[in-house]
Formats: structure tokens, sequence, C-alpha cells
């Protein structure tokens, strides 16, 4: 059976949207930010109010629900990031609904040089007749990740106003912090209390992820010698000369973010803060394999050795530190997860996708943890832009793949 649940989704993507919850790497809170409370919040309260058990918000600020089993099978988790990314503005988002989208360009109301086109994205143009939701031009949209949440919360709501579904027991995580890996901590996995769960944080209809990179983060900081300039003959040591050395000595033609793709790795040097007396790189390292990442992290050793080797009045330190793991390393011992996802799909005769991602997700880190978590499509696309667009009818088949996922667990348990 088809339910339609367009305009609920519609409905809780634009209200969830509009809410400013953009977390801030350079915070040691948690959550990282307190506008996130905002949407943590506002969950708690949509769970208690559609009739969600066991809904708490976390001193580490996750909120939690169940949704009661109503038939025998493994407990599952189904997860959600409230946060959207740092990396463009994310204040004042004006989301709009394009009803009926008719295969044109698509123009932004505040930002008209703006244009989303067609002809540069063929799944834009195989989504004629959607009901397509965007932003106004000056800000990202934040389907990144408020589309997933607004599934989830459909998913529950279905659920519970619908006892007669067999379902095992589901249980609900609404994370912070997932942009800036921080959304999983060591206690969630206990507290979640799952065979194994879900996140709903992919992009094209039909995307089912087991597989993703593995990640660290760098810091380099380089500490000069200041002297007034007019005097600084022999003795001034320029930290900001010698950052440029080191980001002109990596590499440039190669290993970047916008020179590679498919399973190709990279260094991606995100921010570069200082001045002429101490400098400060940030970076991060992306491999599909533990063996090309920790090769990059010799790499960016090596350059900083060789320039400090250059000046050795300057001090120049390189810290890399974990973030996630290749979920692939876990799920192939077991791909039960997987396998449910890829059926319910295939149920709904839409042709599943397991590409890599170039990325990460909250279930990186929770299948490293113990809870092997593939990630589920929600449509999304262009995140962390001002291009960013999704199809509601994408978000609707993702509802109804999790609604037969769950009725599958049921009958297999």
């Amino acid at each position: 059976m088809t339910r339609n649940f367009d305009q609920e989704l519609e409905d809780r993507l634009v209200r969830y949207a509009a809410i400013d919850s953009q977390s801030d790497e350079t915070s040691a809170a948690t959550p990282s930010t307190e506008i996130q409370f905002d949407m943590l919040n506002l969950l708690v309260a949509e769970l208690q109010e559609i009739g969600a058990e066991d809904v708490r918000l976390t001193d580490y600020g996750v909120v939690l629900g169940t949704v009661p089993a109503t038939a025998p099978g493994p407990a599952i988790g189904f997860l959600a990031h409230v946060d959207t990314a740092p990396q463009f503005n994310a204040s004042g988002v004006k989301p709009r609904v394009i009803k009926g989208y008719d295969g044109s360009e698509i123009t932004f109301p505040d930002n008209p040089a703006l244009v989303l086109s067609p002809e540069k994205s063929a799944y834009l143009a195989s989504k004629q007749g959607d009901d397509l939701i965007t932003a106004s031009g000056l800000t990202l949209l934040g389907a990144d990740d408020k589309a997933g949440v607004a599934i989830v919360m459909t998913l529950a709501r279905h659920l519970l106003v619908n006892p007669g579904i067999k379902h095992p027991q589901i249980r609900l995580a609404f994370t912070p912090d997932e942009e800036i890996g921080r959304g999983v901590g060591e206690q969630l996995p206990k507290d979640l209390g799952v065979a194994f769960a879900y996140t709903l944080d992919g992009g094209d209809a039909g995307e089912i992820v087991y597989e993703s990179f593995s990640a660290d983060r760098a810091v380099v900081r380089i500490k000069g010698v200041s002297i007034h300039p007019g005097w600084a003959k022999e003795k001034l040591v320029n930290a900001a000369h010698l950052a440029a050395k080191i980001v002109q000595t990596l590499p440039q033609a190669t290993m970047t973010p916008e020179t590679t793709d498919g399973r190709e790795g990279f260094i991606h040097i995100t921010d570069m803060n200082g001045g002429s007396s101490e400098m400060e790189i940030k970076l991060i390292l992306r491999d599909f394999e533990l063996d090309g990442l920790a090769a990059k992290g010799d790499l960016l050793r090596k350059v900083c050795e060789a320039v400090q080797a250059t000046e050795p009045r300057a001090e120049i330190t390189c810290e890399i530190y974990p973030q996630y793991r290749n979920m692939r390393y876990w799920l192939e011992n077991d791909m039960t997860p997987v396998e449910l996802a890829l059926a319910a799909c295939r149920a709904h005769g839409i042709p599943p996708i397991t590409t890599p991602i170039r990325g990460g997700t909250d279930g990186s880190r929770l299948t490293e943890l113990g809870v092997p978590t593939p990630n589920i499509f929600t449509g999304m696309q262009n995140v962390h832009g001002p291009l960013e667009w999704i199809s509601v009818q994408d978000m609707a088949k993702a509802t109804e793949v999790c609604l037969t996922l769950v009725q599958m667990a049921a009958a297999e348990g």
C-alpha cells in the first residue's frame, strides 16, 4: 500500500529548515552551539505529542525516543542530525516550495544571479513534476539533515497511529554536531540499545551507503619570531611565509578535493588563521583505506618537517586526530542491515545505489563503536551551499522504504 506522506514531509522540512541550528567546530561545548537546542527541544515536544515513549534529551545533547514493538524482531534505530553545516551561511533560512517543478531553470528571489539548471544536473532534470524545496539564495537549505529529521519523525508518527503495522521496537535518535564530527559519543550505543541502525542522511533516491571515507583532522601550528619590521633584518621569522611554504609544498594538482573523485582520497585545507608571528592551518585527511589515510598523514608531517628544516628558529608542530573510520570494515562481517535496506528499496521498484560515500555520517562512528549503521537516502542535493534542494517525493520514497524495512525485520524476527 502506498501512503501519501508528501504534505507532512513538506511541512516538517519547511518548519525545521527555518530554525537556525548551525554547529561550530571552534566551540568546546556539547552541543557546540546553544541554537541547536531550539531543534532538540522542539523534537522532544513533538515526540511526546505523537505518543513516543522514553523520550529524553541526554546530557550529551541527543534526543532519544521509542516506538514500542508490535511484533518480535531485532530492535532497530533510526537517526538524523539536527545541526547544519558551518561551511556556508545558515542563519535566516527562508525555505520555499516549488510545486510541480516544470523542468526549467530555477532562480532565487534573494540572489537573482544564482541559477539551478537542469542542463547541469541530470538528477534535477529527472524531477519534473515533483515538489521541490530550496532556500532563497543567501543561505543553505539545511536539508542536510533536516530532511532526515522530517523522515524519521514522519515514520515514527505513522507507526504510532497505526499499531496494526507489525514491526519490532524502533529507537529514535536525533544527534547534534554531526557536521563537525562530534555527533556520536561513547554513551550513545548503549543508550540506543539496538541490534543495528540507519542514518537518514543520504542523497539520490535508492542510495544505500555501507562504505564511507576514513577520516582524520590535522592542525599545523607555526610560531615565528616577532619583531618590529623596521629593525627586522636577520631577526624576523614570518610565520605567514612559512605557512605559505607548507601550503605550496602540499600536492595541488592531485590529492585535493577538486582533483579527486571515486575512491581517491585527499588532503583538504579548511582554514588558515593568524599573522606574521603565529599561524594555524587546519586540514582534513580522507581515504577509503587506512593505509592510504596514514600515508596522507605521513606526507603532511614530512612537508612540515621540510619547511621546519629551512628555518630552525621557527617552531612548527603537526598534530593529527582520528575522526571516523570506513564503516565497511565492520559491516562486511554482517550485511544483514544492508540487505534489509536493499530489499526494501527493491520492494518499491527503486534500484538500489551502493556507491561509496565521499564523506562520513554518524553511522560511520556508530558502526565503529559496535552498532552496524548504514545510511539511507533522503534525496538531498547540492548540500552545504546556496544551490541546495530536495524533492518532497524523494523524501516520501525514503519514508516508504523505512516502513517496509521495519516490517521485513518483523517478518524475519
